[in-house]
């Protein structure tokens, strides 16, 4: 059911709320405070919750939320305002170094000791026992996730509900976080549990999955998408090598199966398992599917991956709503040029207080669009190439290739295009992009192209260039990156820079 077509499901609202949480994850590059962070987050998923078009309909507020000191873990908690329910969210992955190691960090496992003493002893990996301890003790004005939720438990009404949901990461700390909250003692007001989680890789093995699935739930369920290599993590990755169907694609090669057959074996010994009722999501790849990533390379599987496992697809698959979306810069009207230099940048979701960083240099006085889609600013002082990033309390706009700005010159070289994207040695390719110089150099893979013609420099720029023999042996790639390089640049890679040698 659509929040659209009804009231929406507890599942819409469960997952509205762990997508809510990635709000601002990312610190704005100049530098901010830990508490000037903890702040603009709280703003944002204040923001979020009220909106009323999403499945959460401004049912829900913030009571409180807390960052850890390295940002690699954050939890909130929310109130519903027409019924006896509470939310404890986690947050997931937001490609942040530390969270990656403790995605991985299953070789060693410790005991699960944070909920007394189990009947048979619960083993956790060691890099969920770490991001669990991160999540339970940090706090917002000295006050932690049990002091805020028995907080709010004061008088409230008889049997409340408390939800604990995550996404990803966070899916997989609800399942520890979970069990440690109904462990605890309640003074006055005993609240029930229900457990949800959403693209969830495992904690533990089959003690720990015992252990959970014995306790007293009000919902205990496991949302999965079918095409998501996350939650298959410890328990099926091998499946993977059987993705993605071809066509579309991108149906997985050499490199991607060796790459999961390493993953795989990063347990050792330890047997992982999955608690929970498994909810399978079942789209249809035909149609829900990353329809840039679609070629036969580790890049292009694991962005589809990235595709599969996003906050958004799983909005999708459930019928509901995505949340407000950060801000995003599409480029900047001048890439070149020095302090005190008058730049636009346009994108979109640039609203009041949006703040602008050249590379880590503050950008002072930004004049902000009514229609939010562009930014009007002087260039502050800085040196080198910088990307430009604007930062509202809904996030901090990603660094991209057209968002990047020289002190001095000459203006980034960037690739925009392949017409046609595949073919053989010998056939002539046009590239498309921006500031190509007279010098360009163009590279398929690691080999020059033997003829290269520059149409057009500037922007926008133009090439034509010959294919060159592609480097042959086993588990070399048919599909090879595009590279041009020109006025001491060489262009980003990236999927509109792929060409694949067709067989002969």
């Amino acid at each position: 059911m659509s929040t659209e077509q009804g009231a929406p499901t507890m599942s819409q609202v469960a997952m509205t709320l762990a997508a809510i949480a990635a709000t601002a994850a990312t610190p704005r590059p100049s530098g901010e405070t830990s508490a000037e962070q903890r702040d603009r987050i709280f703003q944002g998923v204040s923001a979020q919750l009220a909106e009323p078009s999403l499945a959460t309909r401004n049912d829900w507020f913030p009571v409180w939320l807390a960052l850890s000191p390295d940002n690699a873990n954050m939890a909130y908690l929310a109130a519903s305002r027409s019924s006896n329910a509470f939310a404890v969210v986690l947050r997931g992955t937001v490609g942040n170094v530390t969270d990656l190691l403790e995605d991985l960090d299953v070789g060693t496992v410790v005991p699960f000791t944070a909920v007394g003493s189990p009947s048979a002893p619960v083993a956790v990996s060691k890099g969920a026992m770490e991001a669990f301890t991160q999540v339970v003790t940090m706090s917002a004005a000295g006050t932690t996730l049990v002091q805020a939720l028995a907080g709010a438990l004061v008088g409230t009404a008889p049997n409340p509900t408390v939800h604990v949901i995550g996404h990803s990461l966070g899916g997989c700390l609800a399942t520890m976080v979970a069990p440690y909250l109904q462990a605890q003692t309640w003074h006055g007001v005993t609240p029930r549990f229900a457990l949800r989680t959403f693209a969830a890789p495992t904690a533990g093995g089959r003690e720990f999955v015992r252990y959970v699935d014995s306790l007293n739930w009000v919902a205990h369920e496991r949302h999965y998408n079918r095409w998501d290599l996350v939650p298959q993590a410890w328990t099926g990755l091998d499946d993977a090598k059987k993705w993605y169907p071809d066509p579309p694609g991108p149906a997985a090669n050499e490199d991607v199966r060796a790459v999961i057959t390493a993953i795989a074996s990063l347990p050792g010994p330890h047997v992982y398992a999955q608690p929970g009722r498994a909810v399978p999501l079942h789209p249809d790849y035909e149609s829900d599917y990353d329809r840039v990533m679609v070629k036969k390379t580790l890049q292009d599987f694991m962005g589809q991956v990235a595709f599969q496992h996003a906050n958004a697809t799983y909005l999708g698959l459930l019928g509901a709503r995505d949340v407000l979306p950060g801000p995003v810069v599409r480029s900047i009207t001048g890439n070149a040029g020095k302090a005190g230099s008058a730049v636009v940048i346009a994108g979109s979701g640039f609203g009041a207080g949006a703040a602008v960083d050249f590379g880590t240099v503050p950008c002072p006085d930004p004049v902000v669009s009514s229609d939010g889609d562009a930014i009007s600013v002087f260039v502050p002082p800085g040196v080198g190439v910088v990307d430009v990033r604007v930062t509202t309390d809904l996030g901090t706009s990603p660094a991209v290739p057209f968002g990047r700005f020289a002190y001095g010159g000459p203006a980034p070289v960037m690739l925009t295009g392949l017409a046609p994207d595949s073919g053989r040695t010998g056939h002539r390719v046009t590239i498309t992009g921006v500031d190509f110089g007279s010098d360009a150099q163009v590279y398929f893979g690691d080999n020059p192209s033997p003829s290269v013609e520059v149409k057009r420099t500037g922007a926008p720029g133009e090439i034509v260039a010959t294919v060159p023999a592609p480097t042959s042996g086993a588990g070399k790639p048919r599909t090879v990156d595009v590279t041009v390089l020109s006025n001491g640049y060489s262009s980003p890679t990236g999927p509109a820079a792929e060409f694949t040698y067709k067989e002969l």
